[in-house]
């Protein structure tokens, strides 16, 4: 959590240079991987690809991003089907899974892809094999989306969309360890489109974007209670806790403040936290806990009846939904 403060500073802190032997190593070790698929030609399906991911580490909202292009693909008469890499899950993979698979088993990301989206979902951290198992079980897919699969470039793609979290930039601009991105700046030059989750802060990093950038608004639903899923009316009075193990826990809590009148104290854990009784434990001084819909996932086996989750949509513009159906119709006519 210390390295991810000082990773989303405008300056380089003195501290992080300690880390540039790392650095390096990643910088060739990335360059070596990338290099390679120039001369191994990636695997190409016989349908499109439709990736979903970021340049940088810690989330950025994919999992809103993805959701809403199901939704809307399914509008239009398609079958969509997703694969993502399962991390924090031990599989077997690669793994079907469904609103009943534990989150330790395929991630809880995919966990809540599956529930929310009612459409395939095949986790392996070779989203070739995911996406292989996708056609053999699912075969009348149309379209596949890989969750975070920006940097996967075995599997071949017609349609790569990076998201940018527009509260935190692109951090310091450097790349791991010393900052948090994956990949160089220049790569959000070579994607379709980049979606920017809310508008960019003047206070913050701003890469240069290309011309096809969106602004996506998430736009918070009902509450729901862990233990069924049901909407809720009214949250009940009582000593609130408000608890986030995702990327950016700050943007859970802000979100919440902005809808609840209520005071709440707040804690933010590791991305993709593994919660236990000990976690319920530690927070039985609370009545009320309120956290986001990724950590209800791991959640459900421990929760009580006062704990809820708050579901949020992608709102994004008609024009990056015309260029995303303007890339798939061509697609029909690319030579195969």
């Amino acid at each position: 959590m210390k390295l991810q403060r000082a990773w989303y500073q405008i300056t380089v802190a003195p501290i992080l240079w300690l880390l540039l032997p790392l650095h390096a190593l990643f910088v060739v070790s990335s360059f070596i991987r990338r290099q390679r698929y120039r001369w191994w030609p990636p695997q190409k399906l016989q349908v499109p690809v439709v990736v979903v991911g970021n340049i940088s580490v810690g989330g950025t909202g994919k999992t809103p991003v993805t959701l809403a292009i199901v939704d809307y693909l399914r509008a239009q008469g398609q079958r969509p089907a997703i694969v993502s890499r399962g991390y924090g899950g031990k599989g077997p993979f690669p793994l079907s899974v469904d609103g009943n698979t534990a989150p330790q088993s395929c991630g809880d990301e995919p966990r809540l892809l599956a529930e929310r989206s009612g459409v395939p979902v095949v986790v392996a951290p070779n989203r070739v094999a995911a996406a292989q198992q996708v056609l053999a079980d699912f075969p009348d897919t149309t379209v596949i989306i890989s969750d975070d699969g920006l940097q996967h470039y075995r599997l071949a793609r017609q349609f790569e969309i990076a998201v940018i979290d527009g509260s935190r930039g692109v951090g310091n601009g450097w790349r791991l360890p010393i900052g948090p991105l994956r990949e160089p700046l220049k790569r959000l030059q070579q994607v379709d489109a980049v979606i920017v989750n809310g508008k960019l802060e003047t206070s913050v990093t701003s890469p240069k974007l290309s011309h096809e950038n969106y602004v996506m608004r998430l736009v918070p639903q009902a509450w729901r209670r862990v233990t069924d899923n049901k909407v809720v009316d009214e949250l009940p009075k009582g000593r609130t806790l408000a608890l986030a193990g995702i990327g950016n826990p700050e943007r859970f809590f802000a979100t919440v403040r902005s809808i609840e009148a209520r005071s709440f104290a707040t804690r933010a854990y590791l991305d993709h936290q593994q919660y236990s009784g000990a976690d319920r434990e530690q927070l039985k001084a609370y009545e009320v806990l309120l956290m986001t819909e990724k950590d209800a996932t791991k959640w459900r086996s421990i929760a009580h009846q006062h704990c809820y989750y708050l579901p949020v949509t992608a709102s994004l513009p008609e024009a990056f939904w015309q260029q995303l159906s303007s890339k798939l119709a061509s697609y029909q006519h690319e030579p195969r």
